[in-house]
């Protein structure tokens, strides 16, 4: 099924209309798709080199609202839409750990999460639950989504077509070798 998914995305990236199906994939997949909108906004780049920075300005806009949206359904929807999406992905017990440490640890949760593998519907989901602020996790889903799609978009740009399959089988390392800097520039901050 994932395989099809992928396929399906891959075409609808060389579609004329792809940046309209770049937009709801990305608001999708930030609240309910299974599919990361990466198999998407990759090939997209790979074909117009030059609008890499577009693609990732409205893949990280798209993205965001879609966070919002899902944090609503946490917030308001929770019992009847989000632990419903939540139980679909087998990830009651994940949501509700992360609805925790949102109340323990708030913003850090949403920087650290979003340049992880864990989906970010389930970070939504769980902010919304917890009530966490909806302006701060509007400016950290930014950031974090923002730095994921970015940094896919200059590394496609640089590197080209030989870099999407290192991208594809490493974005996860990629992705925690960045919150390592983070985390590191962080705690240089707290020593200063």
């Amino acid at each position: 099924m994932i395989d099809s998914l992928y396929r399906r995305m891959t075409d609808l990236a060389a579609s004329p209309k792809a940046v309209w199906w770049l937009i709801v994939i990305a608001m999708a997949e930030a609240c309910v798709f299974p599919v990361p909108v990466d198999l998407m906004l990759i090939p997209m780049i790979l074909t117009r080199q030059d609008r890499a920075w577009f693609l990732a300005s409205v893949c990280t806009v798209a993205s965001v609202v879609g966070g919002a949206i899902g944090w609503c359904l946490g917030a308001f929807l929770m019992e009847h839409i989000g632990m419903p999406i939540a139980h679909f992905y087998h990830a009651d017990g994940r949501i509700l750990a992360l609805e925790e440490m949102f109340r323990r640890y708030g913003v850090w949760i949403i920087l650290g999460k979003g340049l992880t593998p864990l989906p970010y519907k389930f970070v939504t989901l769980a902010a919304g639950a917890a009530h966490y602020p909806l302006l701060p996790f509007i400016a950290a889903s930014i950031v974090t989504r923002g730095a994921r799609f970015f940094l896919e978009a200059a590394l496609l740009k640089a590197f080209g077509e030989p870099v999407r399959d290192f991208i594809e089988k490493r974005l996860t390392v990629i992705l925690l070798i960045l919150l390592v800097v983070i985390i590191a520039g962080i705690a240089l901050v707290e020593l200063v």
